[in-house]
């Protein structure tokens, strides 16, 4: 094991641009203020995204949330507006927007290498009236979270590419331990791991939009 002694830290922005060179130039001007068609039409087709957040102190937070394709709607070039789902009621990115609103999004669309990426300010709502159109298997949303958005650009496909994520055949041997034997080593001590099989059995799936 390496000590603190061995490492060779960075500490200044001179240092690390002197090791991985200044930004591209196609890079440097590809963020933009305002969504533009093709954006809208990738989120259209998302059905997952990882949302970003932190505190007040800047302990941060990142949330996966999915659903059908296009469950986060774009308001207009300025807005789009995401759901909220029942889950374990944590909402630890929620609780962080009420003390930081700025939040970062990558949204994916399957089989795709590129992502898109949404910088803004969030704010959660309690009703408004795109939330009859964000229904699912007859669940309404109880919350909204809507993001002012301030930077729009998409990410190059280079991290899939190099992770194979899409290509089963290159995926490593699934021996990790199942969710209900996670969830008994680490979360539910307390629970039988055959209670913890049933939970997160068959039936998990139809429990996913019950409040």
């Amino acid at each position: 094991m390496d000590t603190i002694a061995e490492r060779s830290e960075i500490t200044s922005v001179a240092e690390l641009t002197e090791l991985v060179g200044p930004v591209m130039e196609r890079a440097a001007h590809k963020v933009r203020p305002v969504l533009d068609p093709i954006d809208m039409m990738w989120i259209s087709r998302s059905p997952f995204l990882l949302m970003a957040t932190s505190d007040a102190e800047g302990n941060c937070d990142v949330s996966p949330k999915g659903d059908p394709p296009g469950f986060v709607q774009v308001l207009d070039e300025r807005t789009i507006a995401m759901p909220e789902r029942p889950g374990n009621r944590r909402v630890d990115g929620y609780h962080n927007i009420m003390a930081n609103p700025h939040v970062g999004l990558i949204f994916l669309v399957p089989g795709r290498n590129d992502t898109l990426r949404v910088n803004g300010r969030a704010r959660l709502v309690r009703d408004a009236p795109y939330f009859d159109d964000m229904v699912v298997k007859g669940h309404r949303p109880v919350l909204a979270m809507e993001v002012d958005v301030e930077e729009a650009f998409y990410h190059c496909a280079k991290a899939f590419l190099r992770s194979s994520l899409w290509k089963p055949e290159e995926w490593p041997a699934d021996d990790l331990p199942s969710r209900a034997r996670i969830s008994k080593a680490l979360e539910a001590k307390g629970e039988s791991l055959e209670a913890l099989e049933a939970y997160y059995g068959p039936d998990y799936v139809q429990r996913l939009y019950r409040a």
